[in-house]
C-alpha cells in the first residue's frame, strides 16, 4: 500500500493544502483481504481538515489495493496498515 501511494504521483493531489502549517497525520487504512478499503481512520489528524480529506481521498483513489496471498487470506479478512504520512517533495509513508 505504502509503495503504491508514494509511487503514483499523489503527492499533485495535496500540494497546495500541505503549504499549511500542519502536524504529520498518523493514520490508520484497515484493508480487506481482496484488497480493498474498509475503514480510515486518524490516530493523530493533521490539524488541517482539507489535508485530512485529501489523505482520504488520495487512499481511495489507489484503492483496491493488493489481495493478501492466499496464506494471509486464510488467517485473516482484514488488516490495520498504520503510517505516519509526511509532506515534503513528494507523499512519504513511515
Amino acid at each position: 500500500m505504502s509503495r503504491k501511494i508514494e509511487m503514483n504521483m499523489t503527492f499533485d493531489m495535496v500540494r497546495d493544502a500541505v503549504k499549511q502549517p500542519h502536524t504529520r497525520p498518523v493514520v490508520t487504512v484497515a484493508v480487506r483481504a481482496d484488497g480493498s478499503v474498509e475503514k480510515v481512520s486518524f490516530v493523530v489528524s493533521s490539524g488541517v481538515a482539507a489535508i485530512d480529506d485529501l489523505v482520504r481521498k488520495v487512499i481511495a483513489s489507489q484503492a483496491p489495493y493488493g489481495a493478501f496471498p492466499p496464506a494471509l487470506a486464510r488467517q485473516y479478512d482484514v488488516i490495520e496498515i498504520r503510517r505516519t504520512w509526511i509532506f515534503d517533495m513528494a507523499i512519504r509513508l513511515e
